[in-house]
């Protein structure tokens, strides 16, 4: 691995504090790795962009699914897990999902999460797109995420771990060999720590989320600015998949000019039945699926869009009036909610629906213990590409791999740190770091990476849905390519003798974080001319498994230009 040496233009550090481990990211994947790692011994910091439960994660609707219902099995999860990734799972990390899977969910419980149960305490399950059996347990309904969030932040708090909220990470911190030293912050707003400073660590865990703001609509909060992967981009490390986009099929439409996170509607609904029709009242999915509605997301999605082109029509609905008004508010008070908040009335009234960004199904490249190819440097959650995915997520399979993912790489986390303990002569008592935190290389002078005005954050968003959304084509993506080129150079060209660029901030580090991803997704976009999973090319229609059942990976050179290389099969390479 060669350190790019990029980092965001920012002030120098003003203060510091060490720790064994640092997490990044306050979601079931954040939280449950500073658990673990703390359980471990581990001096442990979590970073979070706002507060502890303001996350993705507290979004979550659907569930979490697992085998944990009578008949169903880890094998059958995993087959709908590899059908609806179309061909790109990585296969022994979906073996890996769907065997821990049901244990970790049972120490979720443990933890202090309470998922819906029947009269007999059993837990209840539902079904979603994908899935051949009733294996997504749920809380409060709709509610599921806010209450797993609830849990694990009560559990942080409880245990006393050491919490900075309001900070946004910027860069990783690195020794001259290139290995992890921590990260760099800024902290918004008054508090114990403020403005720019690190927490030097030799194990950094980014848990940062999605990227769903690089679209203009995204049922993602306004937080998931793709940090996590920009900042892996700039410190070398490997990307893969990010081409992956899911774009949920149902969420709320708002009118052709919305922008900004939009309201979802969980794919559960179509799982007690609610059927899609077209303004005639078709059901226009029977005969495009075995499973009609709850086909895999990529297949609805695709389904919606062209019945939308057939009829000139700016959304479809979604009909489940026939549940009654004493299932829509105990079973999903939420979304009843949501809808109502707009005018609209799913007791009595179809609801208005269309596709947009939800879930970034690639990311930064990891092993099975989450350890990506920058040593001290792990990932979990959204922000990783485990090869779980593959082309297309499976319906609730994200709750639980940053369940179990977190697990994992906490376990090698404490391994590793517990080897380098014993050969330093520290023990576990010792009340300050076990493992001593490699030096990081100074604070540049000047900025490596100019950064973009705070308006150019519209403009990648808009770029990105004009060429880059559901449809795609060469031509399109060439057109954002360009445009995104464009914004590239004119920020490059800000820069003077002093290396001055615009000035440093939250809005231009967000707009220029999304910039760096956006790039990576239009450029993998337009090298896989196929059409697979949620990637889907009008000008290449068909799968390509001759030439396309393989990842693209990407990664940043010193002088911000892309590198991108192909696997040699669906199967991730080590990333040591």
């Amino acid at each position: 691995m060669t350190s790019t040496g990029i980092r965001l233009h920012a002030p120098a550090p003003g203060w510091s504090i060490p720790a064994d481990v640092v997490v990044v990211g306050s979601g079931v994947a954040g939280l449950t790795a500073a658990l673990r790692c703390e359980a471990a011994g581990l001096t442990t910091v979590v970073v979070t962009k706002a507060h502890l439960d303001d996350g993705s994660t507290r979004w979550a609707q659907g569930g979490i699914a697992a085998a944990l219902g009578d008949g169903d099995t880890p094998e059958q999860h995993r087959d709908d897990t590899l059908v609806a990734g179309a061909g790109l799972c990585d296969e022994n990390a979906v073996r890996l999902l769907v065997s821990e899977g049901p244990d970790a969910v049972r120490r979720l419980i443990d933890t202090g999460a309470r998922f819906d149960t029947d009269d007999a305490g059993a837990i209840q399950l539902t079904r979603e797109g994908g899935h051949h059996r009733r294996r997504i347990a749920h809380a409060g309904g709709d509610a599921t995420g806010a209450e797993i969030s609830r849990a694990l932040v009560d559990a942080v708090r409880a245990r006393g771990l050491r919490t900075i909220e309001n900070a946004l990470v910027l860069d990783l911190l690195t020794d001259a060999e290139g290995r992890t030293a921590g990260v760099t912050l800024h902290v918004m707003g008054e508090g114990q720590h403020d403005g720019v400073g690190a927490v030097h660590a030799p194990a950094v865990v980014l848990a940062t989320g999605g990227m769903g703001q690089v679209f203009s609509a995204t049922t993602n909060p306004s937080v998931s600015t793709g940090d996590g992967v920009a900042l892996a981009l700039r410190a070398g490390a490997e990307v893969s998949d990010l081409e992956f986009v899911q774009f949920h099929p149902t969420v709320l439409f708002l009118g052709p000019d919305a922008e900004g996170q939009q309201p979802l509607v969980s794919e559960a609904v179509r799982g007690e039945g609610a059927h899609l029709v077209d303004a005639d009242g078709t059901r226009f999915m029977l005969g495009q699926h075995e499973l009609a509605e709850l086909a895999p997301r990529d297949i609805v999605a695709k389904g919606i869009m062209r019945r939308m082109q057939e009829m000139g029509a700016e959304h479809m609905y979604l009909d489940a009036r026939h549940f009654g008004a004493h299932m829509w508010e105990h079973r999903f008070p939420t979304i009843l909610a949501a809808c109502r908040a707009h005018g609209i009335d799913p007791v009595t009234q179809p609801i208005p629906v269309a596709p947009a960004a939800h879930y970034a199904s690639g990311g930064v490249r990891t092993d099975d213990r989450g350890r990506t190819t920058v040593p001290g440097l792990y990932a979990c959650g959204e922000v990783a590409c485990t090869g779980v995915h593959g082309a297309n997520r499976l319906a609730s399979n994200s709750l639980l791999e940053g369940l179990v993912y977190a697990e994992r790489l906490a376990a090698d986390i404490a391994a590793e740190q517990a080897g380098q303990d014993g050969q330093a002569g520290h023990t576990a008592n010792d009340p300050h770091t076990r493992v001593p935190v490699p030096a990081p290389v100074p604070h540049p002078a000047t900025p490596a990476h100019p950064l973009l005005a705070p308006e150019d954050r519209l403009a990648v968003q808009r770029i990105m849905t004009e060429g880059a959304g559901v449809l795609r084509s060469a031509a399109s993506l060439e057109r954002a390519a360009r445009r995104l080129a464009d914004l590239h150079t004119r920020a490059s060209d800000t820069l003077d003798g002093e290396g001055k660029t615009a000035e440093p901030g939250v809005d231009t580090w967000e707009a220029t974080n999304l910039l760096d991803v956006a790039r990576v997704l239009v450029a993998a976009a337009a090298l896989r001319e196929e059409t697979r999973g949620c990637h889907w090319r009008e000008d290449h229609a068909d799968r390509d498994d001759a030439h396309w059942r393989r990842h693209l990976v990407v990664t940043l050179r010193a002088d911000r230009s892309l590198a991108v290389r192909t696997t040699e099969s669906a199967d991730f390479p080590p990333t040591r």
